[in-house]
């Protein structure tokens, strides 16, 4: 299986695309002005308790004070209470983690005011980004994670990922980080460590130890709000959480973030380090790998599946509806059940990939088109569970009700993706009335013209809507592109952009520098 990372990075956001195949199948937005990433660790202060919910109200920087319940304050949550007034005391040094003597568990069925008050500093971890009106969710039993292995402060836990398949192959890795695990250290090994050797996990292990403790180490000056520990950009997270044989690409057409992954994957994977290749093409990224089409395709509230059938996604505030369509499918010598059954698979991996491209989360009921047959109705059930099992957001399946209906829950960490497919038309606002189409050209010779002036121009680049590219090359010598380079004394390209609009355009430099539009 063939996978491609597509990076197009801007001033307000970094873009990344997954691509299987070339398919589409997973879309992240990471805005440069994101300061609460799943994942970040800070230094919050209690702001309110509230024994009816059990749960406090916590100030991490964000608008709205963050959530935390009871039971995400990890059982021990009075040992790194306890560590953290020691680093926060200008009175005593602080000791070392290993030498640190553990409180007793907390009680699973406590309450929140027997272990926090208002005013107290406390130490969370982002578990679900703002979303909507409501504020970040937190975590205060903490993880920090690596390429090879998760690591868990105040735990002495060792676990192995159950989707490595072998029994002796997950007894050697149990083995080997329990003989190398520090004191007051759990630790999660992850799939990707299979077959990795003492040498790479003690490495990282004392990377992220290290890290943890550091922070610790500069707090005596901290006042909360304060991010104490970083989540790495969404890129090498995703590099880090996925990055496998199967890559075979990675693209980037920014200089920086290039240089920033191509460190990273030094670091990680050095073997890899070649697939990372900076995009320098004219044609925007998106475009070039087709990216931009399938987006346009993929985002709407109606999405095609295959031979006629389509899915209507509809959202809710409450959950998320999604319904199975055959439209105008019909097979010679397919009875209605089976014809039923073929559209209700396909759909089923449409969807299965929907979920993952939209990050949609919370509860999702589909409406699969009808079956009588039982078997047909299990059969269903279990490719449902064959496609999400890539998904890497926990989720849970039940089987088809009695009404057809499949019920989905699914991890929500981050606000779903929300891009619109459908466009007010440019030209008209909706009106259904515009200009004469003559005027646009003129109009564009006109902007042509103050550009070329302006900037003293040799080599312009013109992006414009493919029919209106077309028309203004139309005749090798009588083009109108080839009067405008007359008139003007300038070199014209005019480069097609089919997610454009239809009298959308920008003018650019010849070193790909919009100076115009």
């Amino acid at each position: 299986m063939n996978n491609e990372l597509v990076i197009d990075v801007s001033a307000s956001e970094i873009n990344i695309a997954l691509l299987q195949e070339k398919k589409l199948i997973e879309l992240n937005k990471d805005k440069s002005s994101t300061q609460f990433s799943v994942g970040d660790i800070f230094l919050g202060k209690v702001k309110k308790v509230m024994p009816g919910l059990n749960a406090a109200f916590v100030d991490v920087g964000y608008e709205k004070d963050a959530f935390l319940h009871y039971l995400d304050l990890g059982p021990q949550f009075q040992s790194q209470n306890k560590y953290l007034h020691m680093a926060l005391s200008q009175k005593q040094k602080l000791p070392s983690m290993q030498k640190f003597r553990r409180e007793v568990d907390i009680d699973k069925n406590g309450k929140i005011s027997d272990v926090l008050t208002v005013g107290q500093y406390i130490i969370v971890q982002i578990a679900k980004e703002p979303i909507s009106t409501k504020g970040p969710r937190l975590g205060s039993e903490i993880s920090i994670p690596g390429r090879n292995l998760v690591l868990m402060p105040f735990s002495d836990k060792v676990s192995v990922s159950q989707k490595i398949g072998s029994d002796e192959e997950r007894r050697r890795l149990k083995n080997l980080v329990e003989s190398i695990r520090p004191a007051n250290y759990g630790v999660i090994v992850r799939t990707v460590a299979e077959g990795k050797k003492v040498a790479d996990l003690d490495g990282e292990l004392r990377m992220l130890t290290e890290k943890w403790e550091e922070a610790f180490r500069k707090m005596k000056d901290y006042k909360p709000p304060k991010l104490l520990i970083g989540e790495i950009n969404r890129a090498s997270a995703i590099l880090r959480d996925m990055l496998n044989a199967t890559f075979s690409s990675i693209y980037v057409n920014d200089d920086t973030v290039y240089r920033e992954i191509k460190d990273y994957i030094k670091t990680i994977a050095p073997e890899k380090e070649k697939i990372i290749k900076l995009y320098q093409g004219k044609v925007p990224i998106y475009e070039q790998f087709g990216i931009q089409r399938q987006i346009s395709s993929l985002f709407g509230k109606t999405v095609a599946v295959k031979a006629g059938a389509y899915l209507i996604i509809q959202h809710t505030e409450a959950l998320h509806v999604i319904d199975v369509n055959s439209g105008n499918r019909t097979k010679l010598g397919n009875d209605q059940e089976s014809n039923a059954l073929e559209v209700n698979i396909a759909a089923a991996e449409e969807i299965s990939r929907q979920l993952k491209l939209r990050d949609m989360g919370g509860i999702i009921v589909v409406d699969f088109i009808d079956m009588i047959s039982s078997e047909n109705k299990q059969l269903l059930f279990e490719k449902m569970k064959e496609f999400m099992a890539t998904d890497r957001a926990k989720h849970h399946l039940l089987p088809l009700s009695k009404f057809g209906l499949m019920q989905i829950t699914r991890q929500r960490v981050r606000p779903e993706i929300d891009i619109k497919a459908v466009e007010k038309c440019p030209v008209c606002h909706g009106s259904g009335e515009i200009s004469p189409s003559i005027l646009f050209v003129e109009q564009l010779e006109n902007s042509l013209g103050f550009v070329i002036n302006k900037n003293n121009s040799k080599t312009i680049v013109l992006h414009i809507h493919p029919y209106i590219e077309a028309y203004l090359n139309k005749g090798f010598f009588t083009s109108i592109r080839k009067k405008w380079q007359k008139k003007f004394k300038c070199r014209i390209k005019v480069q097609p952009i089919s997610s454009f609009n239809f009298l959308e355009y920008k003018i650019l430099d010849k070193d790909g520098v919009e100076i115009g539009g």
